[in-house]
């Protein structure tokens, strides 16, 4: 990078990080620290909200995600604003009336103390090797493409943030979110105007989404059938997996997940969580349409420059470097290159002709260009995975990164690397604040009653935090082989979690005769075939939500009646 990006790159961050701490002044209790004193508008929930579900891994993977399998994973958020709809006349007023600092408070009430360590024990689990991931993504991407040392970008994208989380706690996790959130729409939409804006003269947006939409890009809406009509139940993104699987695992999130529960938990008013919510449902899935349209216009970009056979140079590197693959990649990238100009030309042919009885022609020259392009890159991909290379085999993550650094004017890209710390400190502050609430108020007060007083609440809920962080940053530096797309992963491994999560919630809220012990023993049942199913089959992990929810209330029901417990 020039000196202009590392200048604006190290503002940028400064000042985050200045804004932070000025805005750290909480009360020193536990109702300053993990709640705000309940004094947070709605606007800012909404921000506080959106600012955790939408950390790094959502501006740089999921333009890759587009670019390589279109715009169908928008589907994923189709049933987020269904889920808002329930959460808001169900969860809400539950915690409202409770007045609790975590969602797990009111499980033992419901049940008993040991329902309520299970569930913030899965809670910690699944959200501390999440928020590990969060720091290792943007951290291994940004290590391949500067060279950085990767222990060192995770401590830098891990330290800093704790700096001002530890100190501030929610208020200063909200108020950073609403500056982070203004900066990061700027840097979107500057990077997405300038993709148009370095298209050829002869062709504008309409023409870019015409390119990607004939290349199968815009792929907004599937609906998982085969063409011998079945449905098909490993297909990731589909309208039924959305609306279904997508409700449930939203649903999961934003009602059990303690990470969003302690945002809303900081409005004034049980309204004003309400409105927060249902913003974030209208909100949240054009903003995840944009963020993908970028990705398809990045696509459309590269059909009309070249686009290097692999986006991730370090692993590049490795090939050329290799006694093995050194002639092959070197011929590999010779062949694309040429395959590059061919696909130009048919590109403006193809857009030349749009409208006329020739469209249908250039439009196949196209589709057969860039399919020759993909039997070339498949290949590079199969040796980077060989034993010999043993290397990250995936670009998906790095497309979009790429594509900033080689192309975007100077200043411009320092903002954009910007918004990678800043997007992942937006949620993992936000993580942390909820792993040490969780930790304080459902384990150590509960297990350990007598080792923390009412004084020293505040201190340890700080010391919470600042381990949590180190935890995360551990988890970072030994993580490896995250998947197809960072985007997923973290999805993933959300869903393995979520439905039993879940269904212990519903369980409570409708399943009256269960008791305490029945709701343990079939949360632990559901939670197991969760993990064998993910282990075992090839069912799209959308579904998993849906499937560990109603596993744990047959179960617990199961369990109540042939064992007719009737005591917690």
């Amino acid at each position: 990078m020039s000196i202009i990006d590392w200048l604006v790159l190290g503002f940028t961050l400064l000042s985050i990080i200045a804004y932070g701490l000025y805005r750290s002044k909480a009360s020193k209790d536990l109702d300053g620290y993990f709640r705000s004193n309940r004094s947070m508008p709605w606007y800012l929930v909404l921000l506080s909200i959106m600012g955790t579900q939408a950390s790094a891994i959502t501006f740089l993977s999921a333009p890759g995600q587009a670019y390589t399998d279109g715009m169908r994973f928008v589907q994923y958020y189709f049933g987020l604003p269904l889920a808002m709809i329930v959460i808001s006349v169900v969860f809400v007023p539950v915690f409202s009336r409770l007045n609790v600092y975590t969602a797990y408070e009111f499980l033992e009430n419901r049940f008993d103390l040991r329902a309520r360590t299970l569930t913030s024990f899965l809670f910690l689990i699944s959200r501390g090797l999440s928020t590990g991931i969060s720091i290792f993504a943007p951290s291994i991407i940004l290590a391949s493409l500067f060279g950085w040392n990767i222990y060192f970008t995770n401590i830098v994208m891990g330290g800093f943030l704790i700096i001002y989380t530890v100190s501030g706690g929610a208020r200063a996790v909200a108020y950073t979110q609403q500056l982070q959130f203004i900066i990061i729409f700027v840097g979107l939409f500057l990077a997405g105007y300038l993709v148009v804006n370095m298209l050829p003269e002869s062709v504008g947006f309409s023409d870019a989404l015409h390119v990607s939409g004939k290349l199968g890009k815009l792929n907004v809406f599937t609906d998982g059938f085969l063409e011998n009509g079945k449905f098909d139940w490993s297909d990731k993104y589909n309208i039924w997996s959305g609306l279904i699987g997508g409700f449930f695992l939203a649903l999961s999130y934003f009602g059990t997940d303690q990470s969003q529960v302690g945002r809303y938990l900081t409005a004034k008013s049980m309204k004003q969580s309400r409105v927060g919510l249902l913003m974030n449902g209208l909100v949240k899935v054009p903003m995840q349409f944009l963020i993908l349209l970028i990705g398809a216009l990045v696509f459309s970009f590269y059909q009309f420059y070249h686009a290097p056979v692999f986006f991730n140079d370090n692993e590049l590197a490795k090939l050329r470097n290799s006694e093995v693959y050194a002639d092959s990649i070197k011929q590999a990238e010779a062949d694309y290159l040429v395959i590059g100009d061919k696909k130009t030309l048919a590109v403006e042919s193809f857009t030349a002709a749009r409208g006329s009885k020739n469209e249908q022609s250039t439009t196949n020259a196209l589709l057969s260009i860039n399919e020759e392009g993909n039997v070339i890159r498949n290949k590079v991909k199969s040796w980077i995975a060989s034993d010999e290379i043993k290397g990250d085999s995936n670009d998906a993550n790095y497309i979009f990164l790429r594509f900033v650094i080689d192309f975007l004017p100077k200043g411009l890209v320092g903002l954009l690397i910007a918004i990678i710390f800043i997007a992942a400190w937006g949620s993992i502050a936000a993580a942390l604040n909820s792993l040490a609430s969780s930790t304080v108020i459902d384990i150590h007060k509960r297990l350990f009653p007598r080792s923390i007083s009412e004084e020293n609440e505040y201190r340890w809920s700080r010391r919470y935090t600042l381990l949590w962080g180190l935890f995360c940053i551990l988890i970072a530096c030994f993580a490896y082989n995250i998947g197809n797309s960072l985007i997923e992963a973290v999805n993933i491994l959300g869903s393995l979690f979520y439905g039993t999560l879940l269904g212990i919630f519903l369980t409570a809220f409708w399943l009256k005769p269960v008791r305490g012990t029945a709701l343990f023993y079939g949360a632990c049942a559901s939670q197991v075939m969760v993990l064998l199913l993910y282990n075992f089959t090839d069912i799209s992990f959308l579904w998993y939500n849906l499937i560990g929810c109603a596993g744990v209330m047959i179960f617990a029901l199961m369990v109540q009646t042939s064992v007719g417990f009737s005591r917690r």
